[in-house]
């Protein structure tokens, strides 16, 4: 076996580590199909509908159409949230090239996902171009009405906040936590005291 020959085998298993960015957008696809898919529906079935309730009232169908934020925040400002969403998905694609983290990988495709479905909405549904409209169909007690790509923006959201408390950074790697206290006394009192059985009595 020659020197160069370990190298050249191990490269290849860390290539195939590094490789997140697929990940992120199989996560995104599904997110975002899935999101359009479900608008479609919504707005094919429910117009001109009454809500429907489900589970004794606590799930509601609906159709609303927000010109806001998530969760209906900000219906004035329409423009600013898809320059926003815009801005947020260019930021994850390119941080999402130096991915080594599953967990991140699947956080950030969870938020590019949820933004890229709502700023479909607004680019191609009225009231015209980038100022459209945005499909909501999801209520719940005591919750604005949402809609799935809501969901998954507050679920990668949790996830990077939980992800970002335990310390995993976005290669991979976790924070070093600090030496428990004692931790080099103890390691020198039992090395010590393996020395000293070591040599036995009276020697």
């Amino acid at each position: 076996m020659t020197p160069g020959e370990p190298a050249a085998s191990g490269a290849p298993l860390a290539a195939a580590r590094g490789r997140k960015l697929p990940v992120v957008i199989g996560v995104a696809l599904f997110v975002l199909v899935l999101d359009l898919v479900t608008k479609l529906i919504v707005v094919g079935t429910m117009s001109g509908h009454p809500p429907i309730r489900l589970l004794g009232g606590f799930l509601t169908l609906l159709l609303l159409r927000n010109s806001g934020a998530a969760f209906s925040i900000g219906t004035s400002m329409t423009i600013v949230f898809t320059a926003i969403a815009a801005a947020v998905i260019i930021y994850i694609l390119r941080a999402a090239r130096r991915l080594r983290s599953l967990p991140w990988a699947i956080t950030l495709g969870l938020l590019l996902g949820g933004a890229a479905g709502n700023l479909a909405d607004r680019i191609f549904r009225s009231p015209g171009l980038f100022r459209g409209d945005v499909v909501d169909w999801i209520e719940l007690p005591h919750w604005p009405v949402f809609n799935l790509a809501d969901s998954a923006i507050v679920c990668g959201g949790a996830l990077a906040v939980l992800l970002a408390l335990r310390g995993i950074h976005l290669d991979g790697s976790r924070e070093a936590g600090p030496p428990p206290e004692g931790g080099d006394d103890d390691d020198d009192n039992a090395r010590s005291a393996l020395s000293a059985g070591s040599r036995g009595p009276g020697r």
